[in-house]
């Protein structure tokens, strides 16, 4: 067990990590305490909380492992462990024997407050409800005042659509469900979205605080999507033929979580942990921390071992200095400055 993790629960056996971490911000001991905070609580969030998600959402995958998570899927983890860290640090004020336990118990509060906080620091709502005007504007139809929550909750979140605005897919199985008709197009869904949206620059000012600002302040898509017919069923169904090898998948799986990984990286770095082991724990947290499931469909032996080569690069002090080096000159961060 690192000794920063360590440090973390002796403080909270004795009640005093919240007052450690009070005292030391902005200092290498606050640093210490964040990244074994950090240890503990990661593994806590996906079993108990990040894994429960992704299969509502219907992404087994993702819920396979940290490493099958999709990009957006794993900007959401990393989102909810800094919530329930930063939880952890600023409320563990009296003893705790089950450090475990204690932060599942706060896992939903913590994460709800920190989804929250991200919301209103885009300018988003924080409770996306149905204002009564709104509701008068769209004659009270059941799917448009859905689609109207829908959209309130999409502006405020870090998600991407693919190289679209809205996830139109998902939107128009939604709206089967609650029109209770076939499942349509995309080019419907996008039809119901002008209505509503419409409906919405009824109210000028409401439409440009609470739509558009948040609106312009997501990230701007970077994942190409397929091209099909929007007018087909087919649209929503996997196709059964392969339409790229396995290795271009692998590649663009592992160029997603290399870019998920700089981030998290750039995060650590720019709170003042050292480099080197900034990468060394984003590494070994992305890319050795898998179940297998993405290797499911090969015959046995025929998978990659990338924990393995992680492994042989993390005792490789040369390599892990050569690969600071390079994250560092794509984050454009200059330790010597």
């Amino acid at each position: 067990m690192p000794e920063s993790t360590e440090t973390v629960r002796d403080l909270a056996r004795v009640g005093e990590l919240a007052h450690r971490a009070s005292d030391t911000i902005g200092s290498n001991d606050y640093t210490a305490l964040t990244a074994g905070a950090y240890d503990v609580v990661w593994p806590l969030v996906f079993e108990q909380h990040t894994r429960r998600f992704e299969l509502q959402r219907g992404h087994p995958t993702c819920a396979a492992s940290i490493a099958g998570l999709r990009p957006d899927c794993l900007d959401r983890f990393q989102d909810d462990v800094e919530a329930v860290m930063e939880d952890l640090l600023r409320n563990a004020k009296v003893p705790i024997h089950n450090l475990e336990g204690w932060i599942v118990r706060r896992l939903t509060p913590a994460t709800v407050d920190g989804h929250r906080r991200r919301r209103g620091a885009v300018g988003a709502l924080q409770r996306p409800r149905m204002p009564a005007w709104l509701a008068t504007a769209l004659h009270h139809d059941p799917w448009h005042t859905t689609l109207a929550i829908e959209i309130l909750v999409w502006v405020g979140v870090s998600a991407t659509a693919g190289t679209g605005l809205w996830p139109l897919s998902a939107w128009a199985e939604l709206r089967s469900k609650v029109t209770g008709e076939p499942l349509g197009s995309e080019r419907a869904v996008a039809a119901d979205v002008e209505t509503v949206l419409a409906a919405m620059r009824q109210s000028t000012t409401w439409y440009a605080n609470f739509v558009e600002r948040p609106l312009g302040r997501k990230q701007a898509p970077v994942t190409p999507s397929p091209r099909s017919d929007p007018d087909s069923a087919a649209l929503f169904e996997q196709p059964h033929l392969a339409l790229s090898e396995r290795h271009d998948n692998d590649e663009a799986r592992l160029a997603d979580l290399a870019a998920a990984a700089v981030q998290a990286i750039d995060r650590r770095i720019r709170a003042g942990q050292d480099p080197v082991e900034a990468v060394g724990i984003v590494l070994d947290l992305t890319f050795r921390s898998g179940s297998g499931a993405e290797d499911l469909d090969l015959v046995p032996g025929a998978g990659a071992d990338p924990a393995e080569r992680i492994t042989l690069l993390l005792a490789d002090e040369t390599a892990m200095a050569r690969i600071t080096r390079a994250v560092l000159d794509i984050l454009g961060i200059d330790l010597q400055a």
